[in-house]
């Protein structure tokens, strides 16, 4: 192992040290431990896949009207094989692939197409996906909204 010396201020140290005694352990090795973790949580982050928007403001203009028009998952999937491309649950939304190949294209919503708006478009979640929540809950709202009541109050009328 080699030694480094460190320049903390005393109320970082005493925290440190207080820290260190509960699990018993020296400073040293927490600090070891502390960056041991840091580089791996650095080594192991997955940096954001995002599209290139060069490429995605073509492919959003052609693939808009699949969207558009389509009236179920069904239909619309059946749309984007015959251009070449599927989608397929990603976290908590969609991504386009290529089809059949399956390699990642983009995120629908980086096309313009959120999963929230096709699940209230289509009336139903993505089929399979893991996160029915999403769908519950846009659907729910929908219900809501349409169940209030409109009132409307003119005070030109007398109270009958």
């Amino acid at each position: 192992m080699e030694q480094v010396s460190l320049k903390v201020h005393r109320d970082m140290l005493i925290v440190a040290q207080s820290i260190a005694r509960e699990s018993d352990i020296t400073v040293g090795q927490l600090v070891r431990d502390l960056l041991a973790k840091e580089i791996s949580r650095h080594k192991n982050a997955r940096p954001p896949i995002r599209a290139d928007e060069q490429l995605i403001a073509p492919l959003r203009a052609r693939l808009a009207p699949l969207f558009a028009h389509s009236q179920s998952w069904q239909e619309l999937q059946q749309r984007l094989h015959k251009l070449g491309y599927a989608l397929h649950p990603a976290g908590g939304g969609l991504a386009l692939h290529t089809y059949p190949t399956g390699e990642r294209v983009c995120k629908a919503s980086e096309l313009g197409f959120s999963y929230a708006r096709l699940v209230e478009k289509l009336q139903s979640g993505f089929p399979g996906h893991s996160h029915t929540w999403i769908e519950e809950r846009v659907l729910n709202r929908q219900r809501n909204s349409s169940d209030s009541e409109f009132c409307v109050i003119d005070d030109d009328f007398p109270e009958l």
